[in-house]
This record gives structure tokens, C-alpha cells and sequence, in this order.
């Protein structure tokens, strides 16, 4: 049987006060461990490709060892040689990274770290056009795309069929996540057998709304929509029949970003309209996996009132990990600057741990 979770308290770093910046001690304070990645890429149905990098096992000590592989590039059936054999009880995790993240932040390879410690072995799924390379088709990635993950998660669970599987997302990949189980008929049972979800935008026409009338929303908008604008250009070719460009590049926030690229793109009447379909929010009651949330009330990126409080009562497989301090992907505890501690990779690797058995 298995045993409730429950969270260990968080004790947000004195040096760190507010959600900002705890936010941005996140960001800047996790220095990000040396852990060599194996990648292999996946060919898509569509003709395009997926980049998946293998984390560091826990009989690997920590470390990756360095090779490299990749899939098909030109057709042909799915490569499922990923390299050596694990150990087939050893549980492995797949990590969705937020927006505009990928493999290499800080914050995934010390989620990687954590969960080794755990006992656990992870991959990350870089969404297209994070890995280091535009995709060869017009189409990207956002927060209600749910057709990628689900593909490598059941290409993994056919190339080892006893292995335990579970999945982590943060911020955009958590809300990709709980929207995949949520919107299936078994709940993403057929899939996982557990997940955790970090800093997620239940609402995003809350969140995006939220974040533009914020002190410091036009940094944070900047940051992220320069760098999609950056990903625009890389495929002028592609997207120049598609999207007025030049209402693109004028696109200054989120929200305009989204209604002049994200929805046309793929196939949303507009940004609201794609807030609306993709929030998964809409999707908790959903979910039959046991999965753990964990959010704070001064996320930047969320007003308080959209958090799912009490979702817990209306759904039994969800656990809530709710807290009044953390910031968005935050969480940074510790007596001193120096010697910063991370609370949410930490709960996430011991919730995971317990439910697939490692």
C-alpha cells in the first residue's frame, strides 16, 4: 500500500523575500552541475524530429557517460536502441521543461541530480526548436501541445515495457503535462504511473493578464518573447507564408505574441481562444495518475485566485504542495547566499521516488 505524501515544509531563504526574487534567485542561483547528456533524436510523424537527452542514472554515479545517438533522419521506422540497457527496475522520469527552456538549464539538471539521488534515471524532452536547432516544419511548440510528449512517452514505455515511468514539468511543460493526462480516457494511466508538476499556469489568460500588470511583467516579457521573435527568424522561410512578420516582430508581450504567432500557427482563432483550450486547469478532475502540484502564492506569473485550491477534495489522485513563498520555479531555501538549497526538485524526487518504486 501505498503511503500518503506529504510535503516537507518549505522555509524560504530570509535573503530572498517576495515572489520576484525568489523567482530570480532561481534563476541565478542554480549553478548548474556537470552532467554529461546523451542525446538521441526521434524522427516525427510529421517529418520532423524531437531531441530526447538522457540524464544521469543513479549506478552512473551522478554522471552520464558521454555517448551520443540519434534517430532516423530521413523516415524509415522509430529508433528504439537508446544506447545500453538499464537495469529494467530502475524507474525513469521524462522532465518537460517551461518556455524557452531546454535540457541544459539549471533547473533541469538539477532536477536530474535530485532524482538520481533518488534513485531514479531521467530524460528530457527538448520541445521543438529548444534543442539547439529550428525544426524542419512551420509548427513549434506551446502550452497545450500534448501530441509530442505522449509520442515519446509510449515509444519508451515499448522499448522497456516493465519500466516504471513517470514524468516532471515545470511551468509550460507541467501545464503541458497534466493537460495529457487530463484529457484522456484513462487519466494517463496507459502512460505514467506518476508525475509532479511545478509553477504551472492553470489559467493562462489569468496568467498572461497577471504578468502584463505586474511591477517587472515588461522584463519578463521581454526576456521570453525576444527569444521566440529569435526562433521566428530562424524560420523566416517557413513562417513568411503563414504569419504577418511584421506584426510578430512588433509583438511586445506574451499575449500579443501569442495571438500574432502561437494561435494562427496552430490553428487557434486567437490568443484567447487558445488560452482557453490549452489552461489545464479545465483538465485536473481528470487526471487518474497520483501527482503531485506544487505551486506558490506569489508566483509572478498566476494571480493567487487561479491556484486549483482544494482540488485535492475533488480528486484523490492529486496531491497539493501549496505554499505561501517560492516565486515561479523559485523555491530557494538556505541560511546563507552561499550555500542556497532547492526545495522543489528535492520534493519532487521523494514523491517519485515512493510512487514508482525506486
Amino acid at each position: 500500500m501505498t503511503h500518503p505524501f506529504i510535503p516537507t515544509p518549505f522555509r524560504p531563504a530570509w535573503w530572498l523575500p517576495g515572489g520576484h526574487l525568489q523567482t530570480l534567485g532561481g534563476k541565478y542561483l542554480r549553478s548548474p552541475p556537470s552532467l554529461p547528456l546523451r542525446r538521441h533524436r526521434l524522427d516525427t510523424p510529421d517529418g520532423d524530429f524531437l531531441d530526447l537527452d538522457f540524464g544521469p542514472g543513479p549506478s552512473e554515479g551522478g554522471l552520464a557517460d558521454g555517448r551520443s545517438g540519434s534517430g532516423p533522419r530521413d523516415g524509415g521506422p522509430l529508433d528504439l536502441d537508446f544506447g545500453p540497457d538499464p537495469d529494467p527496475r530502475q524507474p525513469l522520469v521524462l522532465i518537460l521543461h517551461g518556455l524557452e527552456g531546454f535540457s541544459r538549464r539549471p533547473y533541469v539538471l538539477h532536477t536530474m541530480a535530485a532524482l538520481a539521488a533518488q534513485g531514479l534515471a531521467s530524460a528530457c524532452l527538448n520541445f521543438r526548436s529548444c534543442s539547439g536547432e529550428p525544426n524542419r516544419v512551420p509548427r513549434m511548440y506551446h502550452s497545450g501541445e500534448t501530441g509530442d510528449p505522449e509520442l515519446v512517452l509510449r515509444i519508451l514505455r515499448e522499448r522497456w515495457p516493465g519500466r516504471p515511468l513517470g514524468a516532471l514539468g515545470f511551468s509550460l511543460g507541467g501545464n503541458v503535462l497534466l493537460k495529457l493526462m487530463g484529457e484522456r480516457e484513462d487519466g494517463g494511466l496507459g502512460l505514467l504511473r506518476a508525475a509532479v508538476a511545478i509553477s504551472v499556469p492553470y489559467d493562462l489568460d489569468a496568467g498572461a493578464t497577471y504578468l502584463e500588470r505586474g511591477p517587472l511583467g515588461p522584463r519578463y516579457s521581454r526576456y521570453f518573447v525576444d527569444s521566440l521573435k529569435g526562433k521566428v527568424r530562424a524560420k523566416e522561410h517557413l513562417l513568411a507564408p503563414l504569419l504577418d512578420l511584421e506584426a510578430v516582430y512588433g509583438a511586445r508581450t506574451i499575449r500579443e505574441f501569442d495571438e500574432r504567432a502561437t494561435a494562427p500557427l496552430h490553428g487557434f482563432r486567437d490568443a484567447t481562444d487558445y488560452y482557453r483550450r490549452s489552461s489545464s486547469g479545465r483538465y485536473l478532475e481528470g487526471i487518474r495518475v497520483p501527482t503531485l502540484l506544487v505551486h506558490a502564492h506569489d508566483d509572478p506569473f498566476l494571480p493567487p485566485a487561479s491556484i486549483p485550491h482544494g482540488i485535492q477534495d475533488r480528486n484523490p489522485a492529486l496531491t497539493t504542495a501549496f505554499v505561501r513563498r517560492g516565486g515561479h520555479v523559485g523555491f530557494v531555501s538556505g541560511t546563507a547566499p552561499g550555500r542556497p538549497r532547492f526545495w522543489a526538485e528535492a520534493e519532487a524526487g521523494r514523491f517519485l521516488a515512493g510512487r514508482l518504486g525506486a
